[in-house]
């Protein structure tokens, strides 16, 4: 059974590298061709980027190192290690370990998709598309393998888990079940930063609060009292609904909006409310009478926030406050997942402000912070 996983994982790595370099060649190097030149929509004109995205930085990341355009049909570099695995199964692990930061690209190009297939949208039915598909002899039209490296990610962790199944108590399990962790954060990731690039009304630099660690619905209480909160006190008080993005330099509140789009195509956006940085945040992780929510409070406790996670469609049960935020989660377990990595941040902000570490906040003073949120 192993073995049967193994060569799927190779075999489909081989098709998948094959199809990224078609697409390179037979459609956007084809977007250069002088003697296609009349066939290309002028909304197309300039938007290769766009369109493609980083996939050549993908193609690169598979091929062997400093290949670069023009793309040449090489052995690849990904895959050659992987094929080196047929003999030495214990080092596929390791062979995803190795590369856990280059697989980063792959964040870029799903940011990137909504743009890409925006574009598609207004040119998919060009005679130039439908010439290069001709030429190329594919079956499906080009926007089924621009979606190639979303459903590749996807892929690899689904066979990491079949791997990890046959291998129990063998050599480089261990490395196996990192792999998969880290792909499985990796795709966490991707997911988080989709919802980021959503975020509207936000005036600095998204870029200045670092990477997006988690995100989520949450029921928000702020109340303005000093004080441990006491739930009965917030039990008059209406909650406000936000979905919170935790970066590694601040933490956002942002107003989720109606999906716009049509059918599938349907995205959600969100309104940003309000802004506190790490470096001022403190938790409580327990508040008395639910066991979902916590507190996030903000300059010693001048604002506090009573969170509680959200399960979708599920309504909010109100708590009461003054002074707090409290913070419902949807269940027990969402509530540790966001304290663990909040008390995380919150320890790599210490060690910072006592010069544990050299490297300083890249923020400081830039975050946009804004007034106490309104229920707007």
């Amino acid at each position: 059974m192993y073995n049967h996983v193994m060569k799927e994982l190779i075999e489909t790595e081989r098709v998948y590298v094959d199809e990224l370099l078609s697409v390179l060649l037979g459609y956007r190097a084809e977007m250069d061709n002088p003697a296609l030149v009349d066939l290309l929509p002028p909304v197309l004109r300039s938007k290769k980027e766009v369109l493609f995205g980083n996939m050549p930085e993908i193609y690169t990341f598979h091929s062997r190192q400093g290949a670069s355009p023009p793309l040449k049909k090489t052995r690849t570099f990904f895959l050659h290690d992987l094929e080196g695995c047929l003999d030495s199964p214990e080092g596929v692990g390791a062979c995803f370990l190795q590369r856990r930061e280059q697989f980063h690209v792959y964040e870029r190009y799903c940011q990137n998709k909504p743009r890409s297939e925006a574009l598609w949208r207004q040119c998919s039915d060009s005679a130039f598309f439908q010439e290069c598909q001709r030429k190329l002899e594919h079956k499906l039209s080009l926007d089924s393998y621009l979606l190639k490296p979303v459903q590749r990610l996807t892929k690899y962790q689904l066979l990491l888990k079949e791997l990890l199944k046959c291998s129990a108590g063998s050599e480089g399990t261990a490395e196996l079940q990192a792999a998969l962790d880290a792909m499985l954060d990796l795709l966490r990731s991707v997911n988080d930063s989709m919802h980021q690039i959503a975020i509207t009304g936000y005036e600095g630099e998204l870029s200045d609060l670092g990477r997006v660690l988690m995100q989520g619905s949450f029921s928000v209480w702020l109340s303005r009292k000093r004080g441990p909160t006491r739930m009965k006190e917030l039990a008059r008080f209406k909650p406000m609904r936000r979905h919170l993005f935790l970066h590694e330099h601040a933490l956002l509140f942002c107003k989720r909006r109606e999906d716009h789009g049509d059918s599938s195509d349907k995205t959600p956006s969100y309104s940003f409310k309000h802004c506190l940085k790490m470096s001022a945040v403190g938790i409580t992780e327990n508040v008395k009478g639910d066991v979902k929510k916590f507190e996030i409070w903000y300059s010693g406790r001048e604002e506090v926030y009573v969170v509680q996670v959200r399960a979708e469609g599920v309504p909010p049960v109100c708590c009461g406050c003054e002074v707090c935020g409290f913070f419902t989660a949807p269940s027990v377990e969402v509530k540790l997942a966001w304290l663990n990595e909040i008390r995380r941040v919150l320890t790599n902000q210490q060690r910072l402000l006592t010069g544990e570490s050299c490297t300083p906040s890249p923020i400081s003073d830039q975050v946009q912070l804004s007034p106490p949120m309104s229920d707007g």
